[in-house]
């Protein structure tokens, strides 16, 4: 079956995780340039391609961790449920990005992660993505958990980044402040 759109990673199968090794808080998994096709009208990256650059930052982790095309075809994935970005800086084409991931938390059936993506050359933090995801029985067409293995990776992740503090714009609602009128 052939698809519009891939991760940079497709095809490459899992690979990464080891079961003896520390575990990076955060992750740093994936590594991209700001192409041409990404720039809007004002010479930036594009809003889409954020989300498009988070993405690809996922499949990275789900990877590193045995999230790939066999896992996929044996009746299982991962579904987006809800994102929130955050747009903090600009980057323009053939600018090199960097990006982190976290696990801020996994139950049996979902994942909760935080994304910042930084400009590689100043450091500068451009954006960050928060997402909660739900493993699937894409068989089934339901949400189901996950297998043994893989929770136990997953849990192995979130133990690990426990220890880092819970970023600000973590639970973060969007919202118009008002000011209360004076009684």
């Amino acid at each position: 079956m052939s698809h519009g759109i891939v991760t940079p990673y497709e095809g490459r199968g899992h690979g990464g995780w080891d079961p003896k090794a520390p575990i990076p808080a955060p992750l740093d998994l994936h590594r991209t340039t700001v192409a041409r096709a990404w720039v809007d009208y004002n010479g930036h990256l594009s809003e889409s391609c954020f989300l498009l650059i988070f993405g690809d930052g996922s499949d990275a982790f789900f990877r590193w961790v045995g999230v790939d095309e066999a896992y996929r075809a044996a009746g299982h994935s991962l579904y987006t449920a809800e994102t929130h970005l955050r747009h903090l800086g600009e980057a323009s084409e053939g600018d090199p990005l960097r990006l982190t991931l976290r696990l801020l938390d996994a139950d049996e059936k979902r994942l909760h992660l935080f994304h910042a993506m930084y400009h590689e050359n100043s450091g500068a933090l451009l954006a960050t993505a928060e997402q909660m995801l739900l493993h699937v029985d894409t068989k089934a067409g339901r949400v189901s958990p996950f297998p043994p293995e893989l929770a136990r990776r997953l849990r192995s992740v979130k133990a690990a980044h426990a220890q880092l503090p819970v970023p600000e714009a973590v639970g973060h609602v969007m919202g118009i402040p008002r000011r209360q009128p004076s009684s």
